[in-house]
């Protein structure tokens, strides 16, 4: 029996919010969807989510001019990927992460239109913030090194809560994005009273889990949002918006007071901010940044080159793995230069535009995206999938409202051409393939390569002997070996399986050569597939000293150190490198020196002073 086309209608649309809500909720329960393993699930609902959409009779390729606005974009940064990049698997999966932030934000401004699928996504996204704050209780009263998925807290962030995230900032970013438009819905009138006391409840959870965050950045943007979005909007006076901006930056002041004087924490995280001047750390890396776009203006230095590009600047000291800029749109400047800068936050400025003048619930869902891209200026919220698919769900919501195109609905219109269906289908053919054969296994390649390498650093960490763990070894080469097999394109997964190599002969006396041999194989396809990572060519002299070649590993090593000149694990190996000769032992103990140096906490590097220092005692 055919269904009505509003039966179709109401069944794609449902389908639609089902697959979007699982994807958030799945993605911010782990940890943000940060971590490589919980991608695999979050790639096939994104995917599921697109073609089901395109497989809409009533929807076909009808679409919101705002959501063609980034096309330019995502098309670019695919090219600037291709031909620019020299990292390509991070430059890829940056671009992923962009193009599903840009399909959720298409799918909702363009395929969830009635008042119930909007009413139940908006009610969603508060209940998951609600679930969010009373993780971030639970951290705070009960358990504070607590996370999801069995991990613990890292040190830096203990008696701040990041609820179901690992970074407290991104939990104060998610509950400033969510208080605006339930404070709307609590405290403004013509609501009814159970909506409004549901909502007052929702405020106050969502509250607690801001204030238990313990982010200043997310406390300043908010304030900043609160007292800017009156002064950017059109309609009362001049006078009267003035006024209301006062008014919320008096509230926040006072806000900010009591908590100051009557929560400990935030006591010793405002003082630490003005002791440090502001920020300490962040700095290093904008300027970081700065100097790669400088270096590369027009086109960057290509996606997801910060981390390795950043070594060529790093200062010395400075013994943090960044990852990030820790500012969205340096990291973007940095990475896309400035024509993705421009195509991506101009489009993004345009949609501002448009929605300038929006009113009432959709005017305070507005506050806190202003708020979002606010705090954008010290993190790097977009890299966390759930937040950046969070963030443009709400914006496609605000743009429905602020923003209705002519034509752009289907309700009521008929079925589109068939031309059009046949291109709509195949697009949803072609998405479905390119999420099980392309997007799938490369996430899983990156989920075995990355547990892999963390039970590397784990035994590392720990001092364990290698030699004594050659099962444990042997399924970790296992495991790299899926993760190459994989994705052969994925250099990091290689260099790791070369690390893998060199451990293994600790564990198999009498096959160092063999597996210096096979170390040196897997490192050449990591240096030929990037050659910008000081990692990847230690590892291929570690192979090359494994087979005595040692003047051919000394190359590598001071390829590795022109490229990552103040990284003291650097300096480590090439004092190690240099001990293997005797007549190289006082600049093998100039360079571990240099290391500790760098870093005085290095045991390595302590450790071979020591034994250098011992052998220059009985042969000076």
């Amino acid at each position: 029996m055919n269904r009505s086309p509003s039966g179709w209608e109401a069944f794609f649309e449902r389908a639609r919010v089902a697959l979007l809500a699982a994807n958030i909720a799945w993605t911010t329960l782990c940890l943000g969807g940060f971590m490589a393993r919980t991608q695999v699930p979050m790639a096939v609902l994104t995917g599921a989510l697109v073609a089901v959409h395109l497989l809409d009779p009533l929807r076909g390729l009808r679409s919101h001019p705002a959501g063609w606005l980034f096309v330019p974009f995502l098309l670019y940064a695919a090219l600037n990927v291709a031909w620019v990049t020299p990292v390509p698997w991070l430059g890829w999966t940056d671009w992923l992460n962009w193009a599903q932030a840009v399909a959720v934000f298409w799918v909702v401004v363009n395929g969830v239109e009635s008042a119930g699928c909007r009413r139940f996504l908006c009610a969603f996204l508060v209940a998951l913030g609600a679930v969010a704050a009373l993780l971030a209780c639970y951290q705070h009263f009960v358990d504070p090194s607590w996370l999801m998925l069995g991990r613990k807290q890292a040190a830096q962030f203990l008696g701040r809560s990041a609820g179901p995230f690992g970074i407290p900032n991104s939990l104060g970013v998610f509950m400033a994005l969510l208080i605006p438009p339930v404070g709307a819905l609590a405290l403004k009138r013509g609501r009814s009273l159970p909506e409004r006391i549901l909502a007052s409840i929702a405020l106050g959870v969502l509250g607690i889990g801001f204030v238990l965050a313990i982010s200043r950045g997310a406390w300043i943007a908010l304030a900043a949002a609160l007292a800017l979005k009156p002064l950017l909007s059109s309609g009362p006076s001049l006078g009267r918006r003035i006024a209301a901006a006062s008014v919320a930056l008096a509230a926040a002041g006072v806000a900010g007071t009591v908590l100051y004087f009557t929560f400990p924490t935030m006591h010793l995280r405002v003082n630490q901010l003005a002791q440090d001047l502001g920020e300490r750390t962040r700095p290093i890396l904008w300027r970081g940044a700065w100097r790669i776009f400088e270096a590369h203006p027009a086109l960057g230095g290509g996606g997801g080159s910060f981390n390795a590009l950043f070594e060529a600047f790093r200062p010395q000291g400075y013994r943090d793995e960044p990852v990030y800029a820790h500012c969205d749109y340096l990291n973007t400047l940095a990475d896309y230069g400035a024509v993705g800068f421009v195509l991506l936050f101009g489009a993004a400025g345009v949609v501002a535009w448009k929605c300038a003048r929006a009113r009432g619930l959709a005017a305070a869902a507005l506050t806190g995206l202003l708020a979002f891209a606010l705090h954008l200026f010290v993190d790097f919220h977009l890299k966390i999938p759930a937040l950046a698919m969070i963030f443009a769900a709400i914006s496609a919501l605000v743009v429905q409202e602020a923003w209705p195109a002519a034509g752009n609905s289907a309700r009521g219109q008929a079925p589109v051409s068939w031309p059009a269906r046949l291109m709509a289908v195949s697009g949803a053919v072609l998405v479905m393939g390119a999420t099980f054969l392309w997007i799938v296994p490369k996430r899983e390649a990156e989920a075995f390569r990355a547990d892999a390498r963390e039970k590397i650093d784990r035994l590392a960490a720990a001092g364990i002997d290698a030699s004594q763990e050659a099962e444990g070894l042997d399924r970790i080469h296992a495991e790299l070996s899926r993760a190459v097999a994989l994705d052969p394109s994925n250099a990091q997964a290689w260099s790791d399986l070369a690390y893998a190599d060199s451990l293994l002969a600790l564990a198999h006396l009498g096959l160092t050569a063999d597996f210096g041999a096979q170390a040196v194989r897997d490192a050449d396809r990591a240096v030929g597939l990037c050659q910008v990572i000081a990692e990847f060519w230690i590892r291929r002299g570690v192979g090359l000293d494994m087979q005595h070649r040692w003047v051919e590993g000394g190359d590598c090593f001071v390829r590795a150190l022109q490229l990552a000149p103040y990284r003291t694990d650097v300096w480590y190996y090439q004092a190690y490198h240099l001990s293997l000769k005797s007549t190289e032992i006082g600049p093998a103990m100039a360079a571990a020196e240099y290391s500790l140096r760098l870093d005085p906490s290095f045991l390595f590097a302590e450790a071979l002073r020591q034994q250098l220092a011992v052998r220059l005692s009985q042969h000076p």
